[in-house]
């Protein structure tokens, strides 16, 4: 078993900046990558940056923004969020997945609880 307990989530003005962290606990931790998937309002789970290794992958509206992260030390990752903007506006998970880089969610085996960002315009 991998638990994953997310925090840093929290309401900021258009431009402001946050950092979101996933701890993970149990299980064979580093046989995974971890992943950041978001849900905005009315939106299905999107796929949002991971890394495995030194390989980091991003999608492109995130792009220059956010900057994945981990402290192998604490086994915790972090998602910098910085210039963000309302679109930004969702609920984040990190998720331990396997496969590809870009994973589906169906990759990914334990999630966090999530942790809702609102970002005014």
């Amino acid at each position: 078993q991998v638990t994953l307990v997310e925090s840093g989530g929290g309401l900021v003005q258009a431009g402001g900046s946050l950092r979101l962290s996933c701890a993970a606990s149990g299980g064979i931790v580093r046989a995974y990558f971890m992943a950041w998937f978001r849900r905005s309002p009315g939106k299905e789970r999107e796929f949002v940056a991971a890394q495995s290794g030194s390989i980091t992958a991003h999608i492109d509206p995130v792009k220059g923004r956010f900057t994945f992260s981990r402290d192998n030390a604490k086994n915790t990752v972090y998602l910098q969020m910085d210039s963000l903007k309302p679109d930004d506006t969702a609920v984040y998970y990190c998720a331990a997945c396997r496969g590809d880089l870009y994973p589906a969610p169906d990759q990914c085996f334990s999630w966090g609880q999530g942790t809702q960002v609102t970002v005014s315009s």
